[in-house]
């Protein structure tokens, strides 16, 4: 059962009934989270509600055996609800047994698509999305997440759109048609999930709300009244089918499922790796990806669709002391029970409530504090996050991410491609050289370049390079030493040291200017001897630090003082 480092389980010798007993009490716990939660997502991707109880059985099972997460708490989630439907509705209508086989196959191509991700070791591919892409797309997808809701808790019946402005535009339309007392259904259920997660977040609140507005709804007869309730609700263990496979399908699945796959195991390593540095076990993220992998691939035979991990259920198990994966064992069999033997009692929830568990559930994902935190720190990281936020309200939820990431790497791609390349000059007090923008003070001579690049160097920038020392020349015409200090740079290609290697006799040949490179690493003076620069240029790289070349060249800064100290190097 449970290595030291990384697996999820302990040995059944060590597994001794005090942990048995923390993990039965959190088990119970997530199971009265997860039954509301289960089918409020289910609804929410368009599904028949029992479909959200199936995809809280067997795979919680899966991954719980190959899991290195101890805590992490698996099953349907909102975001992962919204793009099954963002990408499944386009193809067909939600309700009807195409959408469904259809969504049973996404779940199996998104354990695919994260299979091939462990086994080609890839776990740590999520570390190329930016949490600010991350964080602008999860506040909007929750306020696309609630807009959709809003439907049922007026009690009106609109489109399904995923776009905020044609969201805004149906609701505007049917305000006239508006059910008042599925309003207040709905409103009051808002305000009873907020008041008692006030009072105490362990109190199962989303459970004791379906049960009395079960009881309420029977009672008093408001599905009589024009309140939409969830009716028929099947009973039993899913019965095991093969999704079926078109290539058309998979044709149409393939961004959505690669999505899903991705953002998943994203959200699910973030919250696991949180829990396990405070409990002091470390997660593996590739066998993350292959719990997850088989959960959603094996569960597809069961009539499940995308899960991963939840922040909230998480968060509650870790809260409720749980200490193993047996926890979601232990969930499991609980949902299995309830499908066997109370499904039925669910004919009476309206449909308010569930929209009401839901909206509760995503409203703290909005975090607009993390905007001002981005633009404060790094205002390029702002950008990020609000475009990404920005096309995910307007363009689409599927599309949001994707924008998101594309703006991200085409910022990053800008920044490499244009090196930093600063003069620098002596600061006499301090004794070290410095940018002399951010240190007007720094002392320069008019025939003496130093500049420091602050970059790996590669085909890409090598132009940018050659053009800021070109223009650090041509502000300096009396100027017949340049001094390039290498600190900064821990990679340079091939093709940048041939063109460094022109420069350097183009300068000499036509301006008598020499060129020298100081404070070269190791693994670049490796490169640079491969190319014969040891040989060729053996005198201008000769040098380890500015100040050893300067006190070779008896370059002074400053008139000999009385002291006696005729220079203020950096040591």
């Amino acid at each position: 059962m449970l290595d030291k480092k990384y697996n999820s389980f302990i040995s059944i010798r060590s597994y001794q009934l005090q942990t048995l007993k923390k993990d039965f009490i959190s088990g119970m716990t997530l199971f009265v989270m997860l039954v509301p939660q289960g089918m409020a997502y289910a609804m929410l991707a368009g599904l028949p509600l029992i479909m959200g109880l199936y995809a809280s059985t067997l795979p919680l099972i899966i991954y719980a055996i190959f899991a290195s997460s101890r805590h992490l708490s698996v099953g349907p989630t909102a975001i992962t609800s919204l793009l099954v439907f963002s990408g499944v509705s386009v193809i067909e209508k939600p309700g009807t047994s195409e959408y469904i086989i259809l969504v049973i196959f996404l779940a199996m191509m998104v354990g695919i698509f994260q299979l091939i991700l462990a086994v080609l070791k890839m776990g740590m591919i999520v570390n190329y999305i930016s949490p600010s892409v991350l964080g602008g797309y999860t506040s909007a997808a929750a306020i696309i997440i609630g807009l959709s809701q809003l439907k049922h808790l007026l009690g009106i019946t609109v489109e399904t759109h995923l776009q905020i402005h044609l969201i805004l535009k149906e609701l505007v339309n049917e305000i006239p048609k508006i059910h008042f007392l599925t309003l207040l259904i709905g409103g009051c259920s808002i305000v009873f999930l907020i008041i008692l997660k006030r009072i105490n977040a362990r109190i199962p609140a989303a459970l004791l709300l379906i049960v009395f507005s079960i009881i309420s709804v029977y009672a008093f007869g408001l599905h009589e009244r024009g309140v939409q309730i969830v009716r028929e609700v099947p009973s039993g263990f899913p019965t095991p089918v093969f999704p079926t496979i078109t290539l058309d399908a998979v044709r149409q699945l393939i961004l959505p499922a690669l999505t899903i796959a991705l953002l998943g195991f994203m959200e699910s390593l973030s919250i696991g790796k949180t829990i396990a540095e405070k409990e002091g076990y470390k997660i593996n993220p590739n066998r993350e990806l292959t719990a997850l992998g088989c959960a959603n691939f094996f569960g597809s035979f069961f009539q499940t669709f995308p899960i991963n991990g939840s922040f909230s259920r998480s968060a509650v198990n870790y809260q409720s002391g749980g200490v193993t994966q047996m926890v979601s064992i232990i969930t499991s069999i609980l949902i299995i029970i309830a499908l066997q033997y109370f499904t039925s009692y669910f004919y009476y929830l309206p449909n308010a409530v569930l929209a009401a568990v839901i909206i509760v559930a995503v409203y703290k994902l909005i975090d607009f504090k993390q905007l001002r935190k981005w633009f404060k720190l790094k205002a390029v990281d702002g950008w990020s996050w609000l475009v990404t936020f920005a096309a995910t309200l307007v363009i689409g939820i599927q599309w949001g991410i994707v924008i998101g990431v594309v703006f991200n790497f085409s910022i990053l791609f800008i920044k490499i491609s244009k090196p930093r390349v600063i003069e620098i000059g002596y600061l006499e007090k301090e004794k070290v050289f410095r940018d002399i923008k951010r240190f007007p003070d720094a002392k320069t001579r008019d025939d003496l370049i130093i500049a420091r690049i602050d970059s790996s160097i590669h085909f890409s920038n090598i132009s940018y390079l050659e053009h800021k020392l070109n223009e650090l020349i041509l502000i300096k015409p009396n100027a017949k030493l340049v001094i390039v200090d290498f600190s900064g740079v821990n990679d340079i290609d091939a093709h940048s040291f041939k063109s460094l290697e022109e420069m350097i006799e183009q300068l000499n040949q036509e301006n008598g200017i020499s060129l020298y490179f100081v404070g070269m690493k190791g693994p670049i003076r490796d490169t640079a001897a491969k190319a014969g620069w040891t040989k060729k240029f053996a005198e201008e790289l000769s040098y380890f630090s500015i100040v050893q070349l300067l006190e070779d060249k008896q370059i002074k800064f400053y008139p000999q003082r009385e002291s006696g100290d005729p220079f203020l190097y950096m040591r």
